[in-house]
C-alpha cells in the first residue's frame, strides 16, 4: 500500500524544487519561478523568504520578466553557503582546494609535506587543512566534507587504500585523517576524481574513457554517467597493461607497463619541468620535439588498444591536458590510423574541459553533489 504524502513533505518538496530551480537558473524572478514550477505566488513568496532567511539564496539586483510590467528582484543561490574541500596526497606535497556549491574554486593551496605513513604526517596535513579552511573564512558548519585523492585503488566504502604502491600506503585507513578533522572524510582514486570533475563540467557526457595523463598514468571508465569500479576494485587500471615485456621497470614490479610509456614521469627527464619541456617543444627544439613525438606514438598505440575494447569518446585529461593542442590530436589520429584495422574517424579524442586542478576539484565534488541531491526530493 502506497504511503500518503504529508503536508510537511509537500512543503519541503516545494522548498527544494524552488532552490533547485534557482540553482539551475541563476538571477531568476519570483514570477518566473511560480510560472515554470506551476506553484502559487503565495507558496513561492513564502519559500523564497524562508530560503533567504536561512542563507541559501539572496537577491542579486533586478531582472526583466514577461509576467509583470516592471523589473523584479532577481534571486540566486549563495554559492559559499556550503563548501567541499579536495586534497591530493602526493609523494612530496599536498594540494588543497575549496569548492563552492557551483563547483567553482574558492581558494587553492599547495604545501610541501613529504609523505610518511606515520601519525605525525597525518596530524600535520590535517593542521594545514584546518588552517586553509580558516584562511577562507569558512566555519566548520559550512564544510560538507574532505575528499582525499590518492594514487592508489580505494575500497568500495571509500575508507581504505587497497593498493598503494606509489606511496607505500596499502591498507591506509581514512581514520588516520578523521581523528584530527571534524568533517566527513573519504578516499578517492585520483583518476576517478579527475573523471568526476569532467562529468561535472560536461552535463551531456554519458560514456567515455577518461585518461589521466599525470605524473602517473591512470584511467576511469564512464558508463551512463557512472564510474565503473569492477568486481574487485581495479577496473580501468590500464597503467599496468604490459606493452613492452623487456621495457622499463614499473613501480608494480613488472616491465614495460603502459605507465612506463605514457605517464609524465616517462616523458620528462630528471629535474625537468613540464613547463620547460613544452616551451622547448613549441619552439621546435629538435631533441625535445623528438621525445614528444615518441611519447605521442606510445600514447597512440595505447589508445588504439583501448579503443578497440571500448569504442567511445576518449578524454585526455590530467596534468598534461593544459599543454595539449589540436595539432597534437592530429598527430595522435595519424598514428592511430597506422595501427587500427578499421577506418577511424577523427572524432573520438577530446581534451579535458577541466584541465586545471581536476583531481583536487573532483575530490571535493561528491560532497557538493550529495548536498544538492538531498535537496531533490522525488515522491
Amino acid at each position: 500500500m502506497k504511503k500518503s504524502i504529508t503536508p510537511n513533505q509537500i512543503k519541503e518538496n516545494n522548498r527544494n524544487l524552488i532552490y533547485q530551480y534557482i540553482y539551475q537558473n541563476p538571477d531568476v524572478a519570483q514570477q518566473d519561478i511560480a510560472y515554470n514550477l506551476h506553484l502559487s505566488r503565495p507558496t513561492v513568496t513564502a519559500n523564497l523568504s524562508s530560503l533567504e532567511e536561512d542563507g541559501l539564496i539572496t537577491k542579486n539586483g533586478q531582472v526583466d520578466t514577461a509576467y509583470v510590467g516592471r523589473k523584479a528582484a532577481a534571486y540566486t543561490i549563495v554559492p559559499d553557503f556550503r563548501a567541499g574541500i579536495g586534497v591530493e596526497i602526493l609523494r612530496k606535497e599536498v594540494k588543497m582546494i575549496a569548492v563552492n556549491l557551483n563547483g567553482k574554486k574558492i581558494l587553492r593551496s599547495v604545501c610541501e609535506i613529504p609523505y610518511k605513513n606515520k601519525d605525525d604526517y597525518f596530524q600535520k596535513v590535517c593542521r594545514e587543512i584546518l588552517s586553509f579552511k580558516d584562511s577562507i573564512g569558512l566555519s566548520d558548519k559550512q564544510v560538507l566534507g574532505v575528499g582525499f585523492a590518492m594514487q592508489g585503488l580505494i575500497s568500495p566504502d571509500s575508507r581504505t587504500v587497497l593498493y598503494g604502491k606509489i606511496l607505500e600506503c596499502t591498507g591506509l585507513s581514512i581514520n588516520s585523517f578523521t581523528r584530527y578533522l571534524p568533517y566527513p572524510c573519504s578516499f578517492i582514486h585520483d583518476a576517478d576524481s579527475a573523471a568526476i570533475a569532467e562529468l561535472w563540467v560536461s552535463p551531456d557526457l554519458n560514456d567515455a574513457f577518461y585518461l589521466s595523463l599525470s605524473n602517473h598514468l591512470g584511467a576511469s571508465l564512464i558508463t551512463n554517467r557512472k564510474l565503473v569500479s569492477g568486481d574487485h576494485g581495479h577496473s580501468s587500471t590500464i597503467e599496468h597493461i604490459q606493452m613492452e615485456p623487456d621495457g622499463k621497470l614499473c613501480y608494480c614490479g613488472k616491465h614495460g607497463c603502459m605507465e612506463t610509456l605514457c605517464s609524465i614521469h616517462a616523458l620528462l627527464e630528471e629535474d625537468e619541468t613540464i613547463e620547460s619541456f613544452f616551451e622547448k617543444v613549441r619552439n621546435h627544439e629538435k631533441n625535445t620535439l623528438s621525445r614528444w613525438h615518441t611519447y605521442l606514438q606510445h600514447l597512440a598505440k595505447s589508445i588504439n588498444l583501448l579503443h578497440l575494447i571500448y569504442d567511445k569518446t576518449f578524454i585526455l585529461g590530467g596534468y598534461l591536458a593544459p599543454y595539449l593542442l589540436e595539432n597534437d590530436l592530429a598527430f595522435l589520429y595519424e598514428e592511430i590510423k597506422k595501427l587500427t584495422p578499421f577506418p577511424e574517424n577523427s572524432d573520438f579524442l577530446q581534451i579535458s574541459k577541466m584541465p586545471k586542478h581536476n583531481i583536487t576539484i573532483g575530490a571535493a565534488l561528491p560532497y557538493i553533489q550529495e548536498f544538492l541531491n538531498k535537496l531533490s526530493l522525488n515522491f
